[in-house]
């Protein structure tokens, strides 16, 4: 550590995940790289969730929890846990996520041997029975033109750092928070670099659920064009096309 700060924030938002935090949280506890602190923001759950926390912070001070008093949603967790960040750089983990134990240790050493503001890594997909769905490969430089296109990088996987950067918070919005965040740091930076290694497990979201409604996903991303990056409308119709596109490839 540096003046007892930790290297690395681990950014979490917590919401009726007591089915699925330990596993994310034991990832984290099981770095090769033990430098961080995980800031856990409970948005309100109405499980156990809390309980399982607290009985991890108990055994490791790294671990803090703050709990919401109103739910308000994961861009709101994400940024009250970035505000209340001591280390230099911030990562992502959702409390349905995983990371492997070498995760940080290879990524914190690639962004510092490149000199690299923001980072990213390949990673497993499961859907929510656990099935594998294969494997994410990003591709391994991107700036802001190719991430309006598609959102390339996995929240679970990315990390910044708030050294060269300054504390970039997510935009409030429903759902596209994490690339709002992304094309944010792309305005300050000419690119992001990935990484080919899979780093990490990202568990997909149920049927049912909004972020797998592809009409509902597409309302969402043609709202970030407009009303949070404010693009022309001709030049947001160019690029919800190419979204669009890409993601029927994806599905196919």
């Amino acid at each position: 550590m540096t003046d007892n700060k930790p290297i690395v924030s681990v950014i979490t938002p917590s919401f009726n995940c007591e089915n699925s935090i330990s596993s994310t949280i034991e990832s984290v506890i099981n770095q090769s790289f033990t430098d961080w602190e995980m800031i856990i923001v409970d948005d309100c759950s109405t499980d156990g969730s809390v309980g399982v926390i607290e009985n991890y912070i108990e055994k490791d001070s790294r671990i803090r929890l703050i709990k919401r008093l109103w739910n308000a949603g994961p861009a709101i967790a994400r940024n009250v846990a970035i505000e209340n960040a001591q280390g230099r750089y911030i990562a992502f983990l959702d409390s349905d996520d995983q990371w492997f134990e070498n995760k940080l240790e290879k990524q914190i050493s690639f962004m510092q041997d490149n000199n690299i503001e923001l980072s990213y890594t390949a990673y497993n997909k499961y859907d929510f029975r656990g099935n594998h769905l294969g494997v994410y490969k990003p591709k391994l430089k991107v700036n802001y033109s190719d991430m309006l296109k598609s959102n390339r990088i996995g929240c679970l996987t990315a990390i910044y750092d708030s050294e060269k950067l300054g504390k970039v918070y997510m935009p409030n919005i429903s759902k596209r928070q994490d690339l709002g965040l992304w094309l944010r740091i792309l305005k300050m930076v000419p690119f992001a670099y990935g990484m080919d290694d899979i780093l990490a497990n990202y568990l997909a979201v149920q049927p049912n659920s909004v972020s797998s409604n592809k009409i509902t996903a597409a309302k969402y991303q043609w709202r970030l064009y407009r009303e949070v990056e404010k693009l022309p409308f001709k030049l947001s119709a160019k690029n919800f096309l190419s979204y669009a596109y890409l993601g029927y490839k994806k599905s196919k």
